[in-house]
């Protein structure tokens, strides 16, 4: 006798959901001693085609990319001054959150300061660097810290913002504590720049510099390399030194490299008729043979 089965009806294949891939290059230090010491970064997406003419290219890279995000950045240089008054110093973690016209950067940690080992003390100026978006004009900040450590309450003298690319250098004037158990109990405030103290002057401009170290015996340095650029009419920038600490001056400027580098400096129009580069000499491998350098100034919106 057969024994027959029903069979259950073939089931229709899956067609799989279609969905948009979003990349997000970094190639960058997230470390406190690295860097600009920031922790945190805010990344914006790229377009799949560029991530895959990565492998096609030589000359398109991921680290290309994470320079091109750079550019669309704004960089801010918050200086912090701590009042010169008894205990005005905090040893607690010290954050800061700038508002713009059009968004704000998120909390800010103040980690890695450029002048000062020990951070917020008294009477001291400690200097940060902050990356952000397009966040459009400034227009508040707030600062605090977590109130944790051994002395936390701080007396902040002021805040002052430097932006490059905006043209504008604010004050925030504080003269308050932050401080559990001094003035009104807060450990964070919301500060707006005092109009009279605010610096107005021509914006820079970012500028892809890329560096060529020539392919011959003792070609590279492990020197503080710098540039000025010169446009016409006498127009030039600030000598700007391309690496920002010691560590990438070892990493960089090796025999036969080439060093990519997004440098925001003042505008010295649509000729650069000349560059300086040089390096400042010490250490044990100052010397230096270099190639050849390009320059590319990178206009918004693609101009």
């Amino acid at each position: 006798r057969l024994l027959t089965s029903r069979r259950a009806p073939r089931e229709q294949p899956v067609t799989p959901f279609s969905y948009a891939g979003y990349y997000f290059p970094c190639q960058r230090w997230l470390a406190v001693e690295e860097d600009d010491g920031q922790i945190v970064r805010e990344l914006v997406p790229v377009d799949e085609a560029f991530v895959k003419k990565d492998s096609e290219n030589d000359g398109q890279s991921l680290a290309t990319l994470g320079l091109e995000q750079k550019a669309k950045s704004t960089t801010y240089t918050v200086k912090v001054k701590t009042g010169d008054k008894k205990n005005a110093g905090t040893d607690a973690n010290v954050f800061i959150t700038l508002y713009g016209s059009k968004d704000d950067t998120g909390i800010v940690s103040l980690k890695a300061s450029k002048i000062n080992k020990n951070k917020f003390e008294r009477g001291k100026v400690d200097e940060f660097t902050v990356e952000s978006v397009d966040i459009g004009d400034l227009k508040k900040i707030k600062i605090g810290h977590d109130n944790k450590g051994n002395s936390t309450g701080w007396f902040l003298e002021w805040v002052e913002i430097d932006a490059p690319s905006l043209g504008q250098c604010l004050k925030f004037p504080c003269g308050r504590w932050l401080d559990k158990s001094e003035d009104d109990g807060a450990i964070e405030r919301i500060i707006f720049p005092a109009e009279l103290q605010t610096t107005e002057y021509i914006p820079f401009v970012p500028y892809e510099i890329t560096v060529y170290t020539s392919d011959i015996f003792g070609a590279g340095t492990d020197a503080d390399v710098f540039i000025v650029l010169y446009g016409s009419d006498g127009i030039c920038t600030q000598q700007k030194s391309l690496c920002l600490n010691k560590r990438e001056q070892r990493m960089y400027f090796e025999r036969n490299s080439v060093n990519q580098f997004i440098v925001e400096l003042e505008d010295v129009g649509d000729i650069i008729e000349k560059i300086r580069i040089g390096h400042k000499g010490g250490g044990l491998n100052s010397g230096w043979h270099l190639d050849r350098v390009t320059i590319r100034r990178l206009l918004p919106n693609g101009k």
